[in-house]
């Protein structure tokens, strides 16, 4: 299924601020609810643990070069995909990150368990990027 056919969606922009991952969270809890998703869904509390941490990876190491950051947020009747974007340069590698390994070890030990995808895609001029996280429901 490619994102454009997910007939759900919202975007949320905020400064790159700690208090930008509970602002994700509780922002994410509300627009399932709103989209009919149950927050007992078994894929629900990893996407917000997911969430949380990308965000929390773009506040810690991006908010120098990137003062705010963009949560887009998708779902379909199969299919719940989110993405951080920020406009910091570096794109991390995410084959190959050991489960444990901080961060993004976590996220993709848990999107892989989940079935799921995780994807870097820069921006055009390549000072910026999005990693995109798509679960099935």
């Amino acid at each position: 299924m490619t994102l454009e056919a997910l007939p759900h969606r919202h975007v949320l922009t905020l400064p790159a601020v700690p208090s930008a991952v509970r602002i994700t969270r509780e922002t994410a809890e509300q627009i399932l609810k709103e989209w009919g998703i149950s927050l007992r869904h078994p894929a629900v509390d990893p996407a917000l643990l997911i969430l949380g941490e990308l965000v929390t990876n773009s506040v810690r190491h991006a908010a120098a070069l990137s003062p705010q950051l963009t949560v887009i947020y998708a779902a379909g009747a199969d299919c719940l995909a989110f993405a951080v974007h920020d406009r910091h340069p570096y794109q991390p590698s995410l084959l190959g990150i050991a489960a444990g390994a901080g961060g993004l070890g976590t996220v993709m030990e848990l999107t892989l368990g989940l079935g799921g995808t995780a994807v870097v895609r820069g921006d055009a001029d390549e000072k910026g990027k999005s990693i995109w996280i798509t679960l099935p429901l």
